[in-house]
């Protein structure tokens, strides 16, 4: 057991009971310290503030490229250099389209034509804010005006366009409409237009956020008939952030590709609808009924045709460079000011975004609020802390992607760990992130207070855990994207951790006119006690990284974890070949034809080619080596060193996570760096954990597989000679 938790007993003047406080990373004569810091911490956190900020910064309308957009972020500025840090505006250039035409009509068997239009609903007037409303469209969007056939595609994810194959329904030449969920927005387009379709069309369905769930707004949370998801379909499994200039910061003299060669633009037109609008499109759909696991909410009969639905969709779009402003405040640390721990939250929205980012963002700014005030009062952190406001998130991780690549070398030799959120809501701790980090945020889990129930939210998560079929531990969740620590940890190779609160607050709100301070006050976190409590979470986990003495990275739970996406993978793969023999037998046997009802359509399946034995004793080598490593550093006391070795130890763990990336990142997509966790290139935000050797099987590229195992083995090699150096300097 690596001696890295050391343990504190004190008596208190109250009960005389003992007590024991475990924390990582820090010696025993400095563990009464950090935890009386944190007392204070907690003690000055302030719901009013959130409640005041969020009708601040909630406002008005406040897209990326907006005047309010832009005041908000100065307001931030004034409010961080008031709570003692030094704070500046980046701004950075980048392409953003405004939608100049969005037309959407069913011109047969009985036309119709889409309002495209939310209305405003009794007691918000933030809804009936008229023509300052943006438009609701998918960013990214390529221009397209196109006629066709319309067929229904379910989630429009992989596995519905193999069932669409079952039934011999070909896309190409057509214009699909799927539904919202079931993977990233931006997925839906992109295999629409690889299957040869002209035209993506996406709605929200009743029954995943609509009367199906509960009662719509006003009356209730959830999504209302007009209501409209807007959001980016950027192409980020290639790359996030200005798809101008892939890989380098977007300043103002970049240069920048041709438009018409970005790769992240969408092949073909795509626009986003309300149910209200698309009741009248699926209904005029015929073909064959839709399965049953494809039909949604509305009262009709899913069809998926093709026709005999037509529809015409026409967009157009004004494609403008603008201004997207992050201010970042920096509190210098006092022994080691070149050690950084940055804590981040985007702070632009689609519309208002009460809910998402302004949420998160108050309670960054809460966190940064006390601890800017302790500061002051002599109890600066040993290392600096840096806090981020974000801009243009919403439409492709831009603004936080620009930065980190304008500053990745500092930032590789500098930041020792990134903290993300965005919005935040009432109920259960989500945390994500690098698995060296897990130990440190469990014991800071253990620390808090759930608000509702008086235990800790790790004990509360837990106990969700175990009723809805789970285990007992306390682990954090694999990082995809769909956040602003995607540039930090994909890419330049940063340890990130991404947390926040839910599971008791779901709406229909989500990227609409609706997601406004009424509705959050009434549905999301009425009290603010989640912000004041993620204040809590985060802020602890930001001080007890910028005050330890040896930084709380640990390597037994990240080496288990590892070895469990590998068994994963290989158990996977053998459940693929069974599959695939099965399904060799039945082709061969005719049964698929003969089990098929005649009189339904139905294309008789292929014969696949056979999963052969793949060589995984590489990896399983390699970690077995790992593994006899970790062993000999946990025996280690590193929190007993003296300082100067403590130091030099520091300045190598933090390049831990570098390690983990490899320079020509992942095929076909080399932005990616990090060689254990990836969003899906079919998921968009759901993450693929050792994705090289992963998506390769998964595509059926035996070749590719069988080489990103060898890859992935020499990344775990130089995790094995960077422990090395770890224990050289320990001894």
């Amino acid at each position: 057991m690596l001696k890295r938790i050391v343990f504190l007993s004190f008596f208190t003047l109250t009960f005389g009971t003992v007590l024991a406080q475990n924390i990582t990373g820090f010696s025993a004569e400095n563990v009464a310290d950090q935890l009386d810091l944190e007392a204070q911490f907690e003690a000055r956190l302030s719901a009013e503030n959130l409640d005041t900020w969020m009708q601040r910064l909630a406002a008005e309308p406040h897209w990326v490229g907006t005047e309010y957009g832009k005041e908000n972020a100065e307001w931030m500025m004034e409010q961080f250099k008031s709570w003692g840090y030094d704070t500046k505006i980046e701004t950075y250039h980048i392409l953003f389209p405004y939608p100049k035409i969005r037309e959407l009509k069913l011109l047969g068997p009985e036309p119709y034509q889409a309002t495209l239009k939310a209305v405003p609903v009794e007691g918000d007037p933030y809804t009936a804010q008229g023509d300052a409303l943006l438009p609701s469209y998918n960013a990214f969007s390529t221009d397209g005006d196109v006629e066709a056939e319309l067929v229904f595609v379910n989630y429009g994810i992989p596995s519905d366009y193999e069932e669409l194959e079952k039934l011999g329904i070909d896309v190409k030449g057509k214009i699909v409409i799927a539904k919202y969920y079931g993977s990233w927005r931006g997925i839906k387009p992109k295999l629409a237009a690889e299957k040869g379709a002209i035209g993506c069309i996406i709605y929200s369905d009743p029954e995943d956020d609509g009367y199906v769930r509960g009662d719509v707004y006003p009356e209730g949370a959830f999504k209302n008939k007009t209501g409209v998801q807007r959001g980016s379909v950027m192409d980020m499994p290639l790359y996030p952030g200005d798809v101008l200039t892939p890989g380098y910061a977007a300043t103002k003299d970049a240069k920048r590709l041709d438009r018409d060669k970005a790769p992240t633009i969408t092949k073909i037109p795509v626009l986003p609808i309300s149910y209200e609008d698309a009741q009248p499109l699926l209904a005029a759909l015929g073909g064959p009924v839709a399965p049953d696991n494809w039909k949604g909410g509305l009262p009709l009969t899913y069809h998926i045709g093709p026709g005999p639905a037509r529809v015409h969709l026409k967009l157009e779009f004004d494609w403008k460079i603008t201004p997207a402003h992050n201010v970042i405040a920096t509190l210098k640390g006092r022994t080691y000011p070149d050690q950084w721990v940055m804590r981040g939250n985007h702070h632009d929205a689609w519309v208002h975004g009460a809910n998402d980012p302004v949420s998160g963002m108050i309670a960054l700014m809460e966190e940064a609020r006390v601890i800017g005030e302790l500061a002051k009062q002599g109890t600066r952190p040993k290392r600096t802390i840096v806090y981020a406001a974000w801009d243009a998130e919403e439409p492709g991780l831009i603004g936080s992607t620009e930065w980190v690549e304008d500053h990745e070398d500092e930032l590789q030799e500098k930041l020792v760990a990134y903290v993300n959120t965005d919005g935040n809501g009432r109920g259960f701790f989500r945390a994500g992130g690098s698995h060296t980090l897990q130990s440190m945020v469990r014991e800071v889990a253990d620390a808090v207070k759930d608000p509702q129930t008086g235990v800790s939210i790790k004990e509360r998560r837990i106990a969700a855990q175990m009723v809805n079929g789970g285990d007992n531990s306390f682990t954090l969740s694999a990082l995809g994207s769909g956040s602003d620590y995607t540039p930090f940890i994909q890419h330049a190779g940063i340890a990130s951790l991404n947390i926040g609160f839910g599971g008791e607050n779901a709406g229909g709100e989500y990227h609409t006119i609706y997601d406004t301070y009424p509705h959050y006050k009434r549905f999301k976190d009425p009290e603010f006690a989640y912000g004041v409590t993620l204040a809590n979470a985060a802020g602890r986990i930001v001080l007890r990284i910028a005050n330890a003495d040896v930084l709380p990275f640990e390597f037994k739970q990240w080496q288990s974890t590892v070895e469990g996406y590998l068994k994963e993978i290989m158990d996977e793969t053998d459940k693929k070949r069974q599959a695939i023999e099965k399904h060799n037998k039945l082709v061969a046997q005719n049964a698929y034809q003969l089990a098929a009802d005649p009189r339904k359509p139905f294309a008789k399946p292929a014969r696949k080619e056979a999963v052969p034995y793949l060589d995984f004793s590489p990896l399983q080598n390699s970690l077995a080596q790992l593994g006899q490593r970790i062993e000999e550093l946990e025996g280690l006391e590193l929190e007993s060193l003296p300082a100067n070795k403590q130091e030099a130890l520091n300045k190598a763990l933090k390049e831990t996570e570098q390690v983990l990336t490899e320079s020509s990142g992942l095929p076909r997509r080399p932005w990616f760096r990090h060689q254990l966790y990836a969003p899906g290139f079919y998921t968009g935000y759901g993450v693929k954990t050792l994705p090289g050797v992963r998506e390769a099987i998964e595509q059926n590229n035996w070749k590719e597989a069988q080489q990103q195992i060898e890859k992935l083995s020499g990344t775990f090699l130089a995790m094995d000679e960077h422990l090395k150096k770890l224990i050289s300097l320990a001894e």
